[in-house]
């Protein structure tokens, strides 16, 4: 068994579950709002120079902060940016779920 044509079969069969249907379902009609996409975009980017800040040891930057939490709460205001975080999360509980099955080998080892 080569546990990469399982891993494959698993990024397909993924693509097919309700949970990623409806993170592509909800992240479809937020790129069809332009005003909460665009503030989206915008969270993004000062995410990704946070991000970069942290991973640098650079100092964070108090101004960037305060945009990003301004920012995080004009867009909570959008139902689809809603509906987007509660997909985001469904897909997250299956990718715990799995992950704590794919690691089951490991954990065993260490666990007796």
């Amino acid at each position: 068994m080569n546990v990469y044509d399982t891993a494959n079969q698993l990024e397909q069969d993924l693509r097919q579950t309700e949970e990623v249907l409806g993170l592509q379902a909800a992240f479809a009609q937020l790129k069809a709002d332009p005003m909460a996409f665009g503030l989206f975009q915008q969270l993004q980017q000062l995410q990704d120079k946070l991000q970069t800040q942290q991973a640098n040891n650079e100092e964070l930057d108090n101004d960037t902060i305060q945009q990003l939490q301004t920012l995080s709460q004009q867009l909570s205001k959008y139902d689809v940016v809603q509906k987007l975080m509660e997909a985001e999360r469904k897909v997250n509980g299956m990718m715990e779920q799995l992950n704590q099955i794919i690691s089951k080998p490991i954990a065993d080892i260490y666990n007796g």
